[in-house]
């Protein structure tokens, strides 16, 4: 599943491998939308983005700039997050009975917590690279460069933000899957391929949508200070929300909205179709060995 922070590859064929190179440009569109401008400049609609990112020097390839570090970190993030959601979906289930959204929703929660402890390093040296006129020349150069100016800590500035920002994000997003394919298994009989897509597209929308404002803020404090980025005195979502607010008004918690939706609800499609596609695969492949 894509978490709101947007891991959604992996090196090896998985259920995020597809969806990355399909929504890659649009997630880079959507942190030129939201990272922070001088007062001067203003907001960038989705349409100037594109303009902007495929300006500079690589054209239409700077799209896919910060593939190859979302590609190092969401194979890792992957295994933890299903593996951790699975437990807890198992235990949670015995306490609260099958086909409970509370369940479905904290199991997510507690998923997405350790996954993005895995990704948040990664998911920084992504949003970094996308910018325009960015100053690395890839993911090793960033690396060593943050770690030099900067420090470790810079790599996880924005896990309070991200945890903060995919625990609602996670929680709306399963409740959302599981009773959308519960709804949908009912009108056609059966869960297809067709229904599993369908609710991950719904639920990966309707969950971008609830959580954009938290993700202009983890942009926002993974790229200050790099390509004239505001630079916050204080790490703090309050502090970084007002400070947004004074700056551009409400309206700016809400940049890059459409990118946000654009991206995970394709995304999310495959990712889960896929997933119970092999989900149901292995169990069948179990069932076989025990007979």
């Amino acid at each position: 599943m894509t978490s709101a922070s947007g891991s959604t590859c992996s090196p090896a064929p998985s259920p995020a491998s597809s969806s990355t190179r399909r929504c890659s440009p649009v997630d880079t569109l959507k942190t030129h939308m939201q990272a922070s401008a001088p007062p001067c400049r203003p907001a960038l609609s989705l349409r100037a983005a594109l303009r902007n990112a495929v300006a500079g020097e690589g054209g239409a390839l700077a799209l896919y700039r910060g593939l190859p570090a979302m590609a190092l970190g969401a194979g890792p993030a992957h295994a933890v997050y299903f593996s951790v959601y699975e437990l807890a979906k198992s235990a949670l289930t015995d306490r609260l009975g099958p086909n409970n959204p509370a369940a479905h929703a904290a199991s997510g929660v507690v998923a997405t917590v350790a996954s993005d402890a895995v990704f948040t390093p990664m998911d920084t040296v992504k949003q970094r690279l996308q910018l325009t006129s960015s100053p690395y020349t890839g993911v090793g150069h960033c690396v060593r460069t943050v770690l030099r100016d900067e420090g470790p800590s810079a790599f996880f500035v924005s896990y309070r933000t991200t945890v903060v920002m995919n625990a609602p994000y996670t929680a709306v997003h399963f409740a959302t899957y599981e009773a959308a394919k519960r709804m949908l298994g009912d009108i056609a009989a059966e869960e297809s391929l067709a229904v599993h897509a369908t609710a991950g597209a719904a639920a990966g929308a309707l969950a971008a949508a609830v959580t954009t404002p938290f993700d202009v803020v983890k942009t926002q404090l993974q790229c200050q200070g790099v390509c004239g980025c505001e630079r916050f005195s204080s790490s703090s979502i309050g502090d970084v929300f007002r400070a947004i607010i004074k700056r551009d008004g409400c309206s700016g918690l809400m940049r890059g909205w459409k990118p946000r939706m654009l991206f995970h609800a394709p995304a999310a499609a495959i990712c889960w179709s896929t997933y119970e596609a092999l989900k149901s695969s292995f169990g069948r492949f179990n069932e076989g060995r025990r007979k």
